[in-house]
């Protein structure tokens, strides 16, 4: 049987910490769809091309030796109704804090209410990423500060070209 993970973010914009998990998940999958959500009440910088289009550039360049599947797929429904139209396995989630894990604790319970046979996994983010979060990085960029640490080139040239 095919083991099929899904990663959901806004991914507003896609940091190392991201780049990290998912790293990490190519290891556990045959096949991982990265779900970028649409989330107005975050107020997204970027649109939903381009979070797409983003996301797709830099795990492209991402160690892939088991050459696992990578799909990137907008969503906008309840993810377990997306999860499930992608027939998947398993929910990825990455923990940075212990404040990660209370939200993704209760979101892990709801989830499990609608449907017992998906899986959710954890991944605790790398010492170096735990702090990183795409608001800061963009509160970061927006005030001239620097970011490389925290993103990718690409989404460092696109962060300052929108705050520009």
């Amino acid at each position: 049987m095919e083991r099929v993970g899904l990663y959901p973010g806004t991914f507003d914009p896609i940091t190392m910490g991201h780049l990290d998990i998912i790293g990490r998940a190519l290891k556990l999958v045959d096949k991982l769809i990265i779900g970028v959500a649409v989330n107005e009440a975050k107020k997204p910088l970027f649109s939903l091309e381009e979070r797409v289009s983003i996301v797709e550039q830099d795990t492209a360049d991402l160690p892939n030796p088991r050459n696992v599947t990578i799909e990137v797929r907008p969503f906008d429904n309840l993810l377990m109704h997306f999860a499930e139209t992608c027939n998947v396995n398993v929910i990825v989630r990455g923990l940075r804090a212990v404040s990660d894990f209370e939200y993704e604790f209760q979101m892990t319970a709801m989830n499990e209410q609608l449907n017992r046979e998906i899986e959710t996994v954890f991944l605790m983010a790398d010492v170096q990423h735990q702090a990183v979060a795409s608001r800061l990085v963009k509160e970061i960029a927006k005030f001239g500060g620097d970011i490389t640490s925290f993103v990718t080139p690409r989404v460092r040239e696109r962060l300052l070209e929108k705050y520009k």
